[in-house]
């Protein structure tokens, strides 16, 4: 017959103060790689659904040519960017002027149109959150090419624009 030892009352188990160290350190180690992955993605996903809008605001424009012959409002005349201070000028409906189209805004969509030759430019700028993204002004213009402006060294369009 085998003799059980004493179970000692004022023995507690628990965890040491290493363990839990060591488990602080790896919370910690796996904070400091995803968050910053996460906060990318957040910028993505918002990026994207600006670049989304900006090209509603295309359609948008070619909807407007289609029907009047211009880009602009009215025949001769040229959209500058001291003129569209709103970022608006009456070219784009409420709706396709921020992304998102309500809430907190994270982009101002402006077009700068001219009837001779008949082109436009639409930037998305940045603001709120985004304004320190990596992307800088998001931009397309009416032979669709899509570029960045302002967007840090070593960015590319492609990069942003995906």
């Amino acid at each position: 017959m085998k003799l059980r030892p004493a179970i000692r009352p004022n023995l507690i188990s628990g965890f040491t103060l290493i363990e839990l160290m060591i488990v602080v350190a790896i919370i910690g180690i796996l904070a400091a790689v995803a968050l910053p992955s996460y906060q990318e993605h957040v910028r993505r996903s918002k990026r994207a659904e600006a670049e989304a809008l900006m090209m509603q605001a295309v359609q948008y424009m070619q909807r407007y040519y289609s029907a009047n012959d211009r880009y602009t409002l009215t025949a001769g005349s040229v959209s500058t960017e001291a003129e569209q201070k709103d970022g608006n000028n009456g070219m784009l409906p409420a709706g396709l002027s921020q992304s998102p189209t309500s809430g907190t805004q994270n982009y101002t969509l402006a077009v700068f149109a001219r009837d001779n030759p008949p082109t436009y430019t639409i930037k998305a700028t940045r603001t709120g959150s985004m304004a320190g993204d990596k992307c800088g002004t998001l931009v397309v213009n009416s032979i669709g090419e899509k570029k960045v402006e302002s967007a840090a060294s070593g960015v590319s369009a492609a990069d942003c624009w995906k």
